[in-house]
């Protein structure tokens, strides 16, 4: 049996990762789910499962990613990325460290798909409005696209990932922030210094704006644009507060997202409609779909042989044990795309007995291990499609994996070492 549902996880991501005359990447995983039910794999109480499992982080991440539309909208990424091209003074550099701390705040607090998506146009209209040649534009495009998703650990929003793993072992947001946050920092200063090696000499030696851009070019809704920074305090704090006494996060979110989409329409300068229509609700029936099949695959056997491997190589002593578990998950992720391995993960680390620290190593192994391949996940090819339709730039296959390999890896094992060290302190 395990076989079949192989075959059908194999044959679902074909249909997602080719799509076939357009057809949208929910359906192709929902109908690889309902394939599975009806060859047995995967049985009804193991869809109540999987519908327990997904509620709370696909409630979660379409209202972060609503927020981060109506902020989008208002103008808030664009005028912040504006002033940052003005602080920069005329210094390609400083603009580069600039736009990659910034695209790191952003995957923080508005999730990784938010920040790749969001600012890449952004980034694009900032550099165009100076003298920075085309060709050296490559450089901060990539930072912002590799930046979103290294820098996506520190908080439970900050990624699909991390809502579903902490959902599946019931880690609250503090308890979560409390651990992951140096490791976050070492993965952004990790990824600042990689991104400078492989890109730092490309880029020009300096540069002057050719056109202005005003608060009027930017701004579009000023009501929404002042709400920004405190809206972000408020639900850090309920977020903080509902974590103590276990209230799942899509509690808060989810109702929030509706309140600010409702004041947006109030203020009837920002398309609210078309943001409804272009959230991501294909992700969600993907995500619905996939872990139907997953489930399916983990029950016959698939989490077992996962959690084997992670059993011997939680025998190796050192930080070795963690920074091998983790190159085994992301190498996971890297083939099999991270949202069907993070729910695998879960599975196994559940399975095998293995400490809380392994489901932290998961964690940061979907986040960042999906770099190393352009399918790893659906952020990064919705990001070259992206790159190519509002930029014109073309970012290949081999070039992004050939590049995503030297820079993630060593991101991936510094992190992997800073959360090692952190739980032997």
């Amino acid at each position: 049996m395990l076989y079949i549902s192989g075959s059908i996880f194999a044959c679902t991501l074909i249909l997602v990762f080719t799509r076939p005359k357009g057809l949208g990447i929910g359906y192709s995983a929902m109908a690889g789910g309902a394939v599975s039910v009806l060859l047995g794999v995967t049985s009804l109480e193991d869809i109540v499962r999987v519908m327990y499992i997904v509620w709370n982080p696909t409630l979660t991440f379409i209202a972060i990613v609503i927020i981060t539309m109506v902020f989008d909208e208002s103008g808030f990424f664009t005028y912040v990325a504006s002033r940052l091209e003005k602080i920069a003074g005329g210094s390609p550099i400083k603009l580069f460290v600039l736009i990659i701390l910034f695209g790191a705040f952003v995957s923080a607090f508005f999730a990784n798909d938010g920040a790749a998506l969001v600012l890449t146009p952004i980034i694009y209209w900032v550099l165009s409005s100076t003298d920075i040649p085309r060709k050296s534009y490559l450089p901060y495009i990539m930072a912002v696209g590799f930046i979103a998703d290294t820098a996506s650990l520190p908080f439970v929003i900050s990624n699909l990932t991390n809502i579903l793993a902490t959902s599946f072992f019931d880690i609250h947001f503090l308890q979560y922030a409390e651990t992951m946050i140096i490791p976050d920092a070492v993965a952004v200063l990790t990824s600042l210094a990689v991104l400078m090696a492989i890109y730092g000499k490309s880029l020009p030696a300096t540069f002057t704006t050719v056109k202005s851009i005003s608060q009027e070019d930017t701004i579009k809704d000023r009501r929404i644009f002042r709400m920004a920074l405190p809206v972000l305090v408020i639900l850090a704090v309920i977020y903080s507060i509902g974590g103590i006494y276990s209230i799942p996060v899509a509690i808060f979110a989810f109702p929030g997202s509706i309140v600010i989409l409702s004041i947006a329409w109030q203020g009837k300068k920002i398309d609210t409609i078309r943001i409804l229509r272009e959230s991501p609700w294909q992700i969600v029936l993907f995500s619905i779909g996939m872990y139907m099949i997953v489930y399916g695959m983990a029950e016959q056997g698939l989490a077992a042989m996962a959690a084997d491997v992670l059993i011997r190589i939680s025998a190796i002593p050192g930080p070795l044990n963690l920074v091998f578990s983790g190159y085994f998950m992301s190498a996971l992720a890297a083939v099999m795309n991270n949202l069907p391995s993070i729910m695998l993960g879960n599975l196994a680390i559940k399975s095998s007995g293995l400490g809380i620290k392994y489901v932290y190593v998961n964690v940061i192994a979907n986040d960042i291990g999906p770099k190393f391949t352009t399918i790893g996940s659906l952020a990064t090819l919705i990001w070259i499609y992206t790159v190519k339709k509002k930029t014109g730039i073309t970012i290949s296959w081999k070039y992004y994996m050939g590049t995503g390999f030297l820079m993630a890896l060593p991101v991936l094992t510094a992190t992997l070492l800073a959360l090692w060290a952190e739980s032997i302190i």
